[in-house]
């Protein structure tokens, strides 16, 4: 495995269009999953939910892939949460990275997992499995989330319950931030489920949804497409049985240019 190029090695090989961002910290969940951050470039703009196109210098050549910003518009660093995939053109490399390596990023992000390709509603689900809860990261920490809906309600699915982690410590982070608890105050729920080891919560969200056993543990009724909105991201798979079943509840894809009552995030990680 090649090493991530250093920053003198940066100098003389960015590409022309792209930041070369220091990392700050690196946290490794599993043998499958990380979460890092690093330095966020002055006048970077972008909406709660959106991607960017990330990379290494791999044998002299820019590798990108796109990544769901984690983090919030307003933060000050840039947070991303990854897969470990062994020959992965840019993850079996990424996952070496270390804080005072440097990142590529391209300047100009995007996306469909944003609070404008949604027409306005009542509750918000966030439907994820696996890293796809990267982008629901960002929005349950922007305040505009709750200005928007009185109930957001994310799900995470995963094969093991280690691999959850990641989203239980999101709302820890938000249940102990001073500014953010105050304004999130009880909107928040967070339903978990693993589909491989026992825990509270088991089984696939679409076949949580497909039984009801997903609102009968919320307590809250079936969904509605005059008051419920949907946001989609995880594997191709989950991503296609989750849009049949809302689309036979009634609700209607969105996007940027025609919100509607649910969007699909497509690009994702490999």
């Amino acid at each position: 495995m090649n090493a991530p190029a250093k920053t003198e090695d940066f100098a003389s090989s960015i590409p022309a269009g792209v930041y070369a961002e220091t990392v700050l910290a690196v946290t490794h969940y599993t043998d499958r999953l990380f979460r890092f951050t690093m330095t966020r470039p002055q006048g970077f703009r972008f909406r709660s939910g959106e991607f960017a196109m990330i990379g290494l210098m791999v044998e002299g050549k820019p590798v990108f892939r796109a990544y769901s910003i984690a983090s919030p518009a307003w933060a000050e660093e840039l947070e991303f949460f990854s897969i470990k995939v062994p020959d992965g053109p840019l993850t079996s490399h990424l996952q070496a990275i270390k804080p005072g390596d440097q990142v590529l990023m391209r300047k100009k992000p995007t996306g469909t997992l944003v609070l404008d390709a949604l027409t306005p509603g009542r509750r918000l689900y966030m439907f994820s499995t696996g890293t796809g809860v990267a982008p629901f990261a960002s929005l349950i920490r922007d305040p505009e989330t709750y200005e928007k809906f009185e109930e957001v309600i994310l799900t995470h699915t995963t094969r093991d319950v280690a691999e959850l982690k990641y989203g239980f410590d999101l709302v820890h982070e938000i249940q102990n931030d001073e500014l953010l608890k105050e304004v999130v105050g009880d909107k928040l729920r967070h339903y978990a489920t693993v589909t491989r080891e026992d825990f509270e919560y088991r089984g696939r969200i679409t076949d949580l949804i497909s039984s009801g056993k997903l609102f009968t543990d919320l307590g809250v009724p079936p969904l509605d497409p005059a008051i419920d909105r949907g946001m989609i991201c995880g594997s191709s798979a989950m991503l296609k049985d989750t849009k049949e079943l809302l689309e036979k509840a009634g609700l209607n894809e969105g996007a940027n240019s025609k919100p509607a009552e649910f969007v699909i995030e497509r690009a994702f990680v490999g």
